[in-house]
């Protein structure tokens, strides 16, 4: 048990269940009546913001987060399956809990985070750039570079972006995956 004096950021707690970590707080002692404190938290599994003010002194409950790298191995009817590269402990994580998924490919390296009591994954996240080839995208059109013009393209791992037009089949691209979007021609 913790209590609110001892929030920082980073931190994460148990609410109602649901572990969250705390973005930003504020620690509000006003001229007239007790002294509060302010949080931003974000949710661990969604990603949503809450704000919460709590009583100064109030004892909340303080959880252990992990973040432990795995491998992407393979995908399966269960899910996907993810290797710790020093134990070679094999693990189940659904897609919906990996963020940029549509951009994993075998043998990729993924941070995971996991609650440390209870052994469970609660996110899983991409490098924030990863290299990729291009598998199919219409030829650009020479003398078409007027301005900044974009086409599809599909990714070796079946995703689409928009590339620019010089962009062929064959090449292998710098793909951001926080936003989806292309970044450069990655260096061979």
């Amino acid at each position: 048990m913790a209590s609110t004096a001892d929030f920082r950021n980073g931190m994460c707690l148990d609410i109602d269940g649901t572990p969250f970590v705390i973005v930003e707080f504020l620690h509000v002692k006003p001229g007239k009546g007790p002294a509060f404190v302010r949080t931003k938290l974000r949710n661990i599994a969604t990603g949503r913001i809450l704000d919460k003010t709590w009583s100064s002194g109030v004892k909340v409950d303080e959880i252990r987060i992990e973040r432990r790298p795995y491998q992407f191995l393979y995908k399966d009817d269960m899910g996907l399956i993810f290797m710790h590269p020093e134990t070679f402990d094999q693990i189940h994580i659904p897609e919906e809990r990996i963020e940029g998924v549509q951009f994993l490919k075998e043998g990729d390296m993924v941070e995971a985070m996991v609650h440390a009591d209870k052994e469970e994954v609660l996110t899983c996240e991409l490098p924030s750039h990863v290299t990729l080839e291009v598998t199919y995208t219409e030829p650009g059109i020479k003398g078409d570079t007027a301005t900044n013009a974009l086409k599809p393209a599909t990714l070796e791992t079946g995703a689409e972006i928009r590339v620019p037009l010089f962009i062929d089949n064959g090449e292998k691209i710098i793909v951001d995956t926080r936003e989806g979007s292309y970044v450069s021609r990655a260096k061979v």
